[in-house]
């Protein structure tokens, strides 16, 4: 019995000090709520990111490419590609934060019919925890 106590210790001690970590969160997008809806020359992400714990706020970046496209598929000039992002903080509650951004794009020259913005390598990701999810192209 008595050689059998210190191991009880040990074990109660390691779990009690182990419980705080299991309870600190996995942050990570809620995958069917992230969702990008495009209009003309912007497109706009929506979503849910949870497991964040008491953590008060989040800060989400969204970024991609915008380009130019011809009707050939093509952009034929440099000038009509463009890296776009767009930021924000958004309030944590129940462990849970709910966040919109719109990436928009400007080229000059205007990107005018037939020809038409396509965004690449969109990506969205919590600055805050270090994660990210990239969502294609529209």
């Amino acid at each position: 019995m008595r050689r059998l106590m210190p191991t009880v210790v040990v074990v109660l001690t390691a779990g009690a000090l182990g419980a705080p970590v299991a309870w600190a969160g996995s942050p990570h997008f809620v995958s069917n709520t992230v969702q990008a809806s495009r209009t003309d020359t912007s497109v706009t992400v929506v979503g849910k990111e949870a497991g964040l714990g008491d953590e008060e706020q989040v800060s989400i970046l969204l970024t991609g490419t915008a380009e130019c496209i011809n009707p050939g598929q093509k952009h034929p000039k440099a000038a009509n590609k463009e890296s776009v992002s767009a930021q924000g903080t958004f309030p944590v509650q129940n462990g849970k934060a709910e966040f919109e951004l719109t990436l928009t794009a400007s080229f000059s020259p205007e990107c005018s019919p037939p020809m038409t913005v396509v965004f690449s390598n969109v990506t969205v990701s919590d600055t805050t925890n270090g994660i990210s999810k990239n969502l294609g192209s529209f």
